[in-house]
């Protein structure tokens, strides 16, 4: 048998892009366009750099298909899709240039090639998650909410401003689930006389509102007046929002997100892992099953949390105050005056037994949420204590991915 040349190819799903052109502005090779319908990607320009994908506030550009080379998809295709298509399988593969996917040969690519059928090479959801509603609202036509509240989470002193930011959003059906985030449009231009980009903002409420009952949500913001490097910036919509007082209007898009959401059938265990503003989402499913929960209901909550201080770590309060029966948190934080440094995934090899328990059950959702660079050290940690249970982080891990049980959202 012939073996088949694939080509891993660079996609914008044309169901959820906003047309905000952030891509097209940012990528260095000109491989992307547009017309009046859809923005897409030339396989023979794409360089794989990934330049594009943190700007794009809803996802639609982090989207990839295994094709055959000698028939990936044309710029006049894609102009035409009004949905991506479906992931072909390929029995056997073989290179095909520098942008091309590795030879699939082995059991583990398989799988995690699988799992980017129809998802855009995110997670599938969970199988028992709720129907999520998402584009509700648009660029052109928000939903328009109004600030019901704005609460310092952080220490006055501490070196970061962390807010708790509540919207109501009125008479305006604004349905979300958690998990999923909305996008806020800060007033004003940008240095080049144009509205400035959508921002998103994972929610940090229960379905149900903020507030129960009432047509509300909240977000967890932090103040950005430096970039990683701690270069000073003065971050737009993170800016705006903080410095809302109540009563204040906001325009509001989305909502978005079908893939980062929690499971609801009974016996379903959250292993959660975050820093900083990435708990939100982690708070918003721990506030769900808090509110749900019966004795026996609902399965093990395991959540690891870290930050430079305790007074730097947003909810620190709230969290103290759960019952360790409901929920098993793991605080690390690399500042502590006093203390060695402590990262995420040193507490999860302090608690190898426990975290492999908890992989091992079909069903665990693994959840991870915060700074990209987090990502490397829990992966390491992850293979470390499999590797000391015999177990195969790679294979686990492309399983996890397929059945919609491992779920990272960094920035």
């Amino acid at each position: 048998m012939t073996a088949t040349a694939i080509l891993r190819q660079h996609l914008i799903d044309p169901e959820i892009c906003i047309r905000c052109n952030t891509c097209e502005e940012t990528c260095p090779v000109d491989a992307i366009s547009h017309d009046s319908r859809n923005y897409v990607v030339d396989a023979a320009k794409c360089k794989y750099c990934y330049n594009c994908i943190s700007p794009c506030p809803t996802g639609a550009i982090d989207n990839w298909r295994h094709v055959a080379a000698e028939n990936s998809y044309s710029l006049a295709e894609q102009l035409l899709w009004d949905t991506l298509p479906q992931q072909v399988a390929f029995d056997q593969a073989t290179p095909a240039g520098a942008n091309s996917a590795a030879a699939l040969p082995d059991e583990v690519e398989k799988i995690a090639a699988a799992s980017t059928a129809g998802q855009g090479g995110a997670a599938p959801p969970p199988w028992s998650a709720a129907h999520p509603y998402v584009n509700l609202y648009s660029i052109q036509k928000p939903a328009v909410a109004t600030v019901s509240g704005n609460f310092r989470l952080t220490a006055e002193d501490a070196s970061s401003d962390i807010r708790h930011i509540v919207l109501d959003f009125g008479n305006a059906s604004f349905p979300v689930l958690e998990g999923q985030t909305i996008g806020i449009l800060a007033p004003g231009l940008d240095t080049d006389g144009r509205p400035h980009h959508v921002r998103l903002y994972s929610v940090a409420s229960p379905r149900d509102g903020e507030r129960p009952r009432y047509n509300n949500l909240s977000l967890t913001v932090k103040r950005v007046s430096e970039d990683h490097e701690g270069v000073a910036v003065r971050g737009v919509a993170s800016n705006f929002l903080c410095d809302l007082k109540k009563g204040d209007k906001v325009n509001v898009v989305g909502p978005y997100g079908t893939s980062f959401l929690m499971p609801n059938h009974p016996g379903s265990k959250l292993l959660m892992i975050c820093t900083g503003t990435g708990s939100a989402p982690m708070r918003a499913m721990t506030e769900r099953r808090r509110r749900k929960s019966l004795p026996g209901e609902d399965g093990k909550l395991m959540l690891f949390f870290g930050a430079r201080t305790a007074t730097e770590l947003p909810y620190f309060g709230p969290l103290t105050r759960l019952p360790k029966e409901f929920i098993d948190i793991n605080f690390a934080f690399s500042r502590a005056p006093g203390q060695a440094r402590q990262y995420v995934q040193d507490l999860i090899r302090n608690r190898a037994d426990e975290v492999v328990r908890l992989l091992r059950d079909p069903d665990t959702y693994v959840y991870l949420c915060g700074l990209k660079g987090m990502e490397t050290g829990v992966d390491q940690a992850f293979s470390d204590i499999c590797s000391g249970a015999a177990l195969n982080w790679k294979i686990l891990q492309a399983e996890l991915l397929l059945q919609g049980r491992y779920h990272v959202e960094t920035y």
